[in-house]
């Protein structure tokens, strides 16, 4: 039989073909009118999926670069920080923020457990003179989404900024920058905005800028005053990475024609199929509060967790994500984000209900998944 993959994991994940082909066109020189003018379409771009009247700029790196560049670019050696760690890129934060000297109060809760805006008002009394939350959206090891704008509230009546990684969550869930007084938001290219792994995305509040002004840790390649000397100017300091950005303006041109409202309902519905599916067949979420970016459930107890994934992606070819050290193998992480349809949801769950029978897990009647996110899919589509 022949042998079909599919990528169903939160990162990198699907391009769209019309995206993937312009990478194959001849490179041009990121010096010319041409270029500016296609760099300068995707900072504007960008803004709309920010939804932010202030400026994006284009780093190349992984998102961990612009977290990086977040921390580097508006505080200074023994400044005090909160970081909340429900996970591996809540733990990214922490671990930054202490390579470069930042008293850092790590706030740890349990993975796949909620953090309240209470709480972090709480965290907060008992931290004077913090100057920087960091946390994100969506926790991509777990699945759970964090009250971004409940902290937002909390936060803006400090003098502290909020820093939020929005690397997977961007362009999946509600995130609006301005609106939700966001200082810093940093993202990635190889998720919901559908193309290769390889570009960050920052902007910040004028909040931030006025602790940019003061920042005093070390930086070269990263420091966002020469991203805004420079973007005034319609280019970059550094070489860009110039074929990814043209995808990003492909990528960004459907995004608009289908409207980031129906980009966020698009993942709405394919996230509440996931979770229908995985529950019809007797398996329980990880997060207490799971996002619309991907569904962590639970391996079922009398299952080896590290062979249901190497199963799927062996025998079914279905490239779902385990666990994250130091809980691999206890829960799996199924993604819907990005450039995914509901026909994916079915894949993916037709995939787990062959691997577990195969793992001797045969509670449910075959099939039982792909009945409920049918039913869900299907209403979704009126």
């Amino acid at each position: 039989m022949i042998k079909k993959y599919y990528l169903l994991s939160p990162g990198p994940t699907p391009i769209p073909e019309t995206v993937l082909s312009v990478a194959a066109e001849p490179i041009i020189h990121h010096r010319t009118p041409e270029f500016s003018k296609i760099f300068m379409e995707v900072s504007e771009g960008l803004k709309y999926v920010f939804q932010t009247k202030e400026e994006v700029y284009i780093l190349s790196a992984s998102g961990t670069g612009a977290m990086e560049a977040a921390v580097i670019n508006t505080l200074s050696p023994g400044d005090k920080v909160i970081t909340i760690n429900g996970g591996k890129f809540g733990e990214r934060w922490a671990n930054i923020c202490r390579a470069y000297g930042l008293e850092t109060h790590e706030i740890t809760i349990p993975w796949g457990e909620d953090f309240t805006n209470e709480q972090l008002a709480e965290e907060i009394k008992k931290n004077p003179g913090v100057k920087a939350i960091f946390t994100t959206i969506s926790e991509t090891s777990t699945g759970a989404i964090f009250d971004v704008k409940g902290f937002g509230e909390v936060v803006a009546e400090t003098q502290a900024i909020l820093v939020v990684d929005g690397i997977s969550g961007l362009g999946a869930t509600p995130c609006p920058m301005d609106e939700w007084k966001i200082d810093v938001m940093v993202t990635g290219s190889q998720k919901s905005f559908m193309i290769p792994p390889g570009l960050a995305y920052i902007a910040l509040s004028p909040k931030a800028w006025k602790m940019v002004e003061s920042s005093k840790l070390p930086k070269f390649y990263f420091d966002i005053k020469e991203y805004k000397k420079n973007l005034e100017k319609q280019t970059t300091p550094w070489t860009p990475a110039v074929s990814l950005i043209i995808q990003q303006k492909k990528a960004l041109d459907i995004i608009k024609n289908l409207g980031l409202e129906n980009l966020l309902k698009h993942h709405q519905i394919l996230g509440e199929a996931t979770r229908a599916g995985v529950k019809a067949i007797g398996l329980e979420l990880l997060a207490k509060r799971p996002g619309n970016i991907l569904t962590a459930v639970k391996t079922p107890q009398g299952v080896d967790g590290n062979k249901l994934v190497k199963i799927m992606q062996s025998k079914y070819m279905a490239y779902i994500s385990n666990a994250q050290d130091p809980h691999k193998g206890e829960f799996f992480r199924i993604a819907h984000l990005g450039y995914m349809g509901g026909f994916d949801i079915i894949t993916a769950l037709s995939a787990l209900e062959m691997t577990l029978m195969d793992l001797g897990y045969n509670h449910f009647p075959l099939g039982a998944s792909v009945a409920a996110a049918e039913k869900i899919l299907r209403e979704g589509m009126q």
